[in-house]
């Protein structure tokens, strides 16, 4: 991957879900909630104290977490959907 997060930000991949079916009506992908389960594909080295210190961020890279609908921000590398946010918005680790 040619990302890498600075300071306290973490790269995440939302996991997808199966195609939606009510019935015999199919919901496009347009209207379906986005996932608020992800996997921690990258991690920054932490933000500095004021001793110059870094402090370690609490996730880890392949930890699940769950995140905000709507946290974080959107881009695409090579083909690949990935979600860049800052610890703070990570709501809590999965198992």
């Amino acid at each position: 991957m040619a990302l890498r997060p600075l300071h306290n930000r973490i790269i995440v991949e939302r996991e997808t879900t199966g195609e939606q079916k009510q019935g015999s009506i199919i919901i496009p992908d347009s209207a379906k909630e986005k996932p608020q389960q992800a996997k921690v594909i990258a991690v920054g080295p932490g933000n500095r104290d004021k001793d110059g210190k870094r402090q370690p961020l609490d996730v880890k890279a392949g930890d699940k977490v769950l995140i905000g609908k709507y946290s974080g921000s959107e881009v695409s590398v090579d083909g690949q959907d990935y979600v860049i946010l800052s610890e703070d918005e990570v709501l809590a680790v999965v198992g």
